[in-house]
């Protein structure tokens, strides 16, 4: 049986290396994962007691429209809630964008190299992916804004950038979004949006009111610690969620998922807390890099995408083999880097102090 014609020669989605498998892999008994840039300190304590309110409903269906979820994320964001569409983790809105707005001959332009999930979906559409270069490892929106034709249906934005961590900037989206078309969707991808510390960082929810084309994503599985339980959620124009829901599978937002994100939501001084120690683990990490003369992109994320001078996969394997598992940059694009998620400060010690002996380096 042969799969549909734009499946052929489409890779497959490579995540992080589990922390199970490398332990039965390596007869490792003390692994650190430091790959997939989740949230090192968990979730909101507050979370597990809300889930003891689910038990007697386990054999229920969700509600498709979250609507708890729904009212209350709306109130922390300012919004309407009739603006919101959950989607089992942000990947499965990037899925409905892509399915309800594009069609064989369509093009979507987006950078090289960032979350690669906007080429996959486009290209399982039938449409032609548009990729502009980073410049210095940050988006080329001059680039990105020439690259549109008639054929353009959907403009792609990680920021900050995965994997380099970079952002653009307020003046920069805004003089963007001045060239881009009325037809064209801006899709702003915000994942790592609550650990963005830059003053100049776009507030782009509040630019719905006046432009309609963009769609933000954002994620309860980063800075919340949800990511197991699978929920990221998009806001928009009514007029494009009520779109997308027409692709919306009845029940892809589960109850646990939905429990756990409102209680989440409601802790906000975790979330402080969480941001503050990713902010210091990133000083930490930077800092003995800089003093190694190891180069680094300026990351506004909980991950770094550094540059080891030597073959990525080579260092990731020497640091697999100690029991550290990071992102090697041969797969992202970057062949002399790693990307390494910022972990709590015995994990962010432990993964120096193994680089340091995969590279030859001193530690003080």
């Amino acid at each position: 049986m042969k799969p549909k014609r734009t499946l052929v020669g489409l890779p497959v989605y490579q995540p992080g290396k589990p922390l199970e498998e490398v332990k039965r892999e390596l007869g490792l008994s003390e692994v650190i994962k430091l790959a997939s840039n989740e949230n090192p300190f968990g979730c909101s304590p507050k979370v597990w007691e809300s889930l003891k309110e689910e038990e007697s409903f386990t054999a229920m269906y969700p509600e498709g429209l979250a609507p708890e979820l729904r009212e209350e994320l709306a109130g922390h964001l300012g919004v309407a809630p009739s603006k919101l569409i959950f989607g089992n983790g942000s990947d499965e809105v990037v899925q409905m964008i892509a399915r309800t707005f594009m069609e064989p001959g369509d093009e979507a332009v987006m950078a090289d190299i960032t979350f690669p999930r906007y080429k996959t979906q486009t290209v399982i559409e039938g449409g032609t992916p548009v990729e502009v270069p980073l410049k210095n490892g940050v988006h080329d929106l001059k680039g990105m804004a020439r690259a549109i034709t008639e054929r353009t249906r959907i403009v792609w934005i990680c920021n900050p950038n995965n994997p380099t961590g970079t952002i653009i900037r307020r003046e920069e989206l805004e003089s963007f979004l001045a060239e881009v078309p009325e037809d064209v969707l801006v899709v702003m991808d915000e994942a790592y949006h609550e650990y963005v510390d830059d003053p100049s960082y776009p507030d782009t929810v509040s630019l719905l009111d006046r432009d309609p084309r963009l769609i933000v994503l954002r994620t309860f599985s980063k800075i919340y610690g949800l990511a197991a339980f699978r929920i990221g959620y998009g806001v928009a124009a009514e007029a494009v969620v009520t779109e997308l829901n027409k692709v919306r599978e009845p029940f892809n937002a589960n109850r646990l998922a939905q429990r756990a994100a409102l209680a989440a939501l409601g802790d906000q001084d975790f979330v402080r807390r969480c941001f503050e120690a990713n902010r210091d683990g990133m000083k930490q990490i930077q800092s003995q890099l800089d003093e190694w003369g190891l180069p680094h992109f300026p990351s506004q994320g909980n991950f770094l995408l550094l540059d080891t001078g030597r073959p990525a996969e080579e260092v990731f394997q020497c640091l697999l083999r100690k029991g550290v598992i990071v992102r090697s940059g041969a797969a992202l694009g970057y062949p002399t880097h790693l990307r390494v998620t910022i972990g709590n400060e015995k994990q962010n010690e432990r993964f120096l102090d193994e680089l340091a002996q995969c590279l030859g380096k001193r530690r003080d």
